[in-house]
């Protein structure tokens, strides 16, 4: 028997989100602060405090200003970009496998990068906001692919099908990566293996403001559709039933999580599992309301991509591990558990 939920009850659950999210917030704060620290040349917590109110060394101004800072704040915004992306895809396709890196999108977007590496020797000779919108345009154009081939006539988008079409995109394309990775030289094949296994390889304040403005755009853009997420989870007759545009909101939120991913896929790589872990360990903690979910898996796909980030440059010293293979270590455990407790 459902419970009726009362004013009391939903007040209760909105205290509980507001305190998750406040923890999350405060454990990134806490990751920020130690990756400051961390590093090949360590820095000490008196020297990042001496460096940040302007009277540490040129040296230090350097490490810290030039190198780990902007690199710090991308992991936080690849992980809130890609987190969210991984929320919508479970949200339209009623899947909870679903994500940027199992449908294929981050597939279509890796696939413009290679096109990029393969045509620039270096991606310091290329200019750096190009990246962002090719990796967006190979992101849509295998999202409206798979669009496409999972839509029926007199039923509309399917969500299963989706997924399927989506893991034969993803299969498709990535042979497709493959037989251009042939024609590439050592050294930009090396480079592409490991941006995509996920690695930030950007590390400079140019591409924060290169991946910056598609976040600001975005993300409260979902953020004001997390209604119309709650209502595509009913069930499309349920939906239509309620009066919402359905097709027209499924684009919409697509097209939002094609942009995320895309702009993030550019900067960061394939750093793909974060898309499907976060918005499962959000939901755990605040629920399936997407005005709670979302922000949560926000901060939780921010936190994850930090951590892994930071432990991939601290484990191996002065080897570092690329941040998409420390996410899947710390992710794949979690997720594995959440398996053997749900119904699936």
């Amino acid at each position: 028997m459902n419970r009726i939920e009362t004013p009391m009850h939903l007040r209760q659950k909105a205290r509980k989100a507001y305190i998750v999210m406040t923890v999350f917030t405060l454990l990134i704060l806490a990751v920020f602060i130690f990756s400051m620290n961390t590093g090949y040349i360590r820095l000490s917590p008196l020297d990042v405090f001496k460096t940040l109110v302007g009277i540490g060394t040129d040296k230090q101004e350097l490490i810290l200003f030039e190198f780990r800072l902007p690199r710090i704040v991308i992991s936080v915004l690849i992980g809130m970009g890609m987190a969210v992306a991984g929320c919508i895809f479970q949200g339209i396709s009623r899947n909870p496998l679903a994500d940027p890196g199992v449908l294929g999108i981050n597939a279509g977007a890796g696939l413009a990068v290679t096109l990029f590496i393969s045509f620039y020797p270096t991606t310091t000779s290329a200019p750096v906001y190009l990246m962002p919108v090719l990796a967006l345009l190979g992101a849509a154009g295998a999202a409206t692919l798979i669009y496409v081939l999972s839509f029926k006539k007199n039923y509309g988008l399917l969500p299963i099908r989706m997924v399927l079409v989506g893991i034969a995109v993803a299969a498709g394309i990535n042979a497709a990566m493959i037989v251009l990775q042939l024609r590439l030289r050592p050294e930009n094949f090396q480079m592409l293996q490991i941006w995509l296994v996920g690695s930030i390889w950007g590390t400079s304040w140019k591409y924060v403001l290169a991946l910056l403005p598609w976040l600001i755009v975005l993300l409260p853009y979902v953020f004001l559709k997390s209604r119309a997420l709650n209502v595509l989870n009913l069930g499309d007759q349920t939906a239509t039933g309620l009066g919402t545009p359905l097709e027209r909101s499924r684009l919409g939120l697509l097209a939002a999580a094609v942009g995320l991913t895309g702009s993030c896929v550019a900067v960061g790589g394939g750093i793909s599992f974060v898309g499907l872990i976060a918005p499962h360990l959000a939901r755990r903690l605040v629920g399936p309301k997407h005005e709670y979910l979302l922000p949560a898996s926000a901060l939780a796909g921010g936190l994850l991509v930090i951590l892994g980030d930071t432990l991939g440059r601290w484990v191996l010293q002065p080897a570092e591990i690329p941040t998409g293979i420390v996410v899947a270590i710390i992710g794949a455990p979690y997720f594995l558990y959440l398996l053997t407790k749900s119904k699936i």
